[in-house]
């Protein structure tokens, strides 16, 4: 039996669910092709010295120089203390990111208290107020932990208010008549109708963590990605630092099919 004579006995939802899932895998297949295609291109180009290798070595060297790392431990411990350091800073400047969003969508003497702070705070550049950071606590983790937070909580923050106040005035209404509690307010309304915006600023936040603890660790730390790809290029070790690149590209792929995943769980009704 053809494919066609199969999608005409499932009727309409069937050929609308064989497309989808035609479409589905065919884009997947493009996102596994699409990096694999650039790291062909860019091998034939330096096998055949299109390009200069003492600036963009090989793909296949750097994959050497990776597997030799992950021999040694190297790359695993500075991956280690990296993902420990985002890890921390993320939910410190997450947390209170989505409680004050929300308090901020909800209550507008809270809005009016705190949307000026934001707007003047958040144009700063957060790795310019590193060194502060750094003279209020120190060369150690805190003040690592400290920026991320701090680049992390206003793309949360603002993210959170846009969804609770994108909220149908008709669901708070309604707990209004029914003389909610503040917290049945918060738990029941404006945490489940923001939710898709506040999973978008944490998505946005953790790219944002994961370029804020590269630049922190350039000049900071003694240790991490950022200190991996920072202290092989004063040695002129391009395809070490090539590893630590790869390996923050890495990082970003995982996160964003993390959040896609969580997404998916929690915001079932969302069209994906």
């Amino acid at each position: 039996m053809s494919t066609a004579d199969t999608e005409a006995e499932a009727g309409p939802q069937g050929i609308k669910r064989a497309r989808w899932l035609h479409r589905a895998n065919l884009e997947r297949l493009l996102s596994v092709f699409s990096p694999i295609i650039l790291l062909a291109i860019w091998e034939l180009a330096a096998l055949f010295g299109w390009i200069d290798t003492r600036f963009f070595p090989a793909p296949s060297e750097v994959f050497v120089a990776a597997w030799s790392m992950l021999q040694t431990g190297e790359l695993w411990s500075n991956l280690w203390i990296s993902l420990v350091r985002i890890g921390v800073g993320f939910v410190i400047g997450a947390l209170p990111g989505i409680l004050i969003g929300l308090a901020m969508g909800l209550f507008s003497p809270v809005r009016a208290l705190i949307q000026p702070l934001v707007d003047c705070t958040f144009p700063i550049p957060k790795i310019a107020i590193l060194p502060l950071f750094m003279m209020i606590f120190g060369i150690g983790e805190e003040s690592k932990y400290a920026i991320i937070a701090v680049a992390v909580v206003y793309l949360v923050l603002i993210n959170t208010v846009a969804g609770v106040r994108n909220i149908e005035k008709i669901y708070l209404d309604v707990c209004k008549n029914y003389h909610a509690s503040k917290l049945m307010m918060f738990t029941d309304v404006a945490l489940p109708g923001a939710l898709p915006m506040i999973l978008t600023g944490l998505k946005l936040g953790m790219g944002i963590a994961l370029l804020v603890i590269v630049a922190a660790e350039f000049v900071g730390a003694k240790s991490g990605i950022g200190y991996l790809i920072w202290n092989s290029w004063q040695t002129f070790q391009v395809e070490r630092m090539y590893v630590g690149l790869l390996v923050s590209a890495v990082l970003g792929i995982a996160s964003a099919i993390l959040f896609n995943v969580l997404e998916r769980v929690l915001i079932p009704w969302k069209p994906h």
